[in-house]
């Protein structure tokens, strides 16, 4: 039990400076909270945790040696992902902003459902981390190297959920205090130019992905 245990706090340590550390889920998660709503970025920050279930699952299941030793599948994954980056952040820097009324409280939908659907908001957060091949490098590193190797399953299924659960209650702050009424409100005024840095920090960190190579 104290084996457990420990391993449980270094896993937490790790993997909470993991999650808080800028990335593309980062700026996925403001540009939908601050742009859309409160229940968006929520729904987004769920996306983030399904798409943490899926390396989890596939890392316990032996998919993500694999993946690792193989150059096209890894380099398949990774293009999808700039790809989709590179999607994402192009339009975001069309935008033109939103014309809101910024008194809306963070949990009004009236404007927010004719511009981006719960299912969409979850869909963004789901694909930008699933392919995302640092994470698949992570949580084999997580499996293999930095927690004991002699983790038995059951043990190790408690440590995904851990980290699918940390994903989705850290997301889910940033989204309440992001559309905090002030903090909300002052983004807002300047809605043209968030859409379109969080489109340049899409495309850069598209770009980024690219050149990640298999260590």
């Amino acid at each position: 039990m104290n084996t457990f245990f420990e391993n449980w706090v270094l896993l937490v340590a790790v993997f909470s400076m993991v999650v808080m550390s800028p990335g593309p889920d980062f700026v996925m998660s403001v540009r939908n909270s601050v742009l859309y709503s409160r229940i968006a970025g929520v729904y987004t920050a769920i996306g983030f945790a399904l798409g943490v279930a899926v390396h989890v699952a596939y890392c316990l299941a032996g998919l993500a040696l694999i993946i690792s030793q193989s150059l096209l599948l890894f380099t398949i994954i990774k293009f999808i992902g700039a790809g989709y980056l590179f999607y994402v952040g192009y339009h975001a820097l069309k935008s033109k902003g939103f014309d809101m009324d910024v008194s809306l409280s963070p949990s009004d939908d009236v404007a927010t459902k004719k511009m981006m659907t719960n299912f969409n908001a979850l869909k963004s957060g789901f694909i930008t981390n699933l392919f995302n091949p640092k994470a698949t490098l992570f949580f084999l590193a997580l499996f293999t190297q930095i927690l004991s190797p002699d983790i038995a399953m059951g043990e190790k299924i408690i440590f995904g959920l851990t980290c699918v659960a940390m994903t989705a209650i850290w997301f889910s702050v940033v989204a309440v205090v992001l559309t905090t009424p002030k903090i909300r409100a002052t983004f807002l005024k300047t809605s043209k130019w968030i859409d379109r840095i969080c489109g340049a920090l899409f495309i850069a960190l598209g770009i980024k992905l690219i050149f990640t190579k298999l260590s």
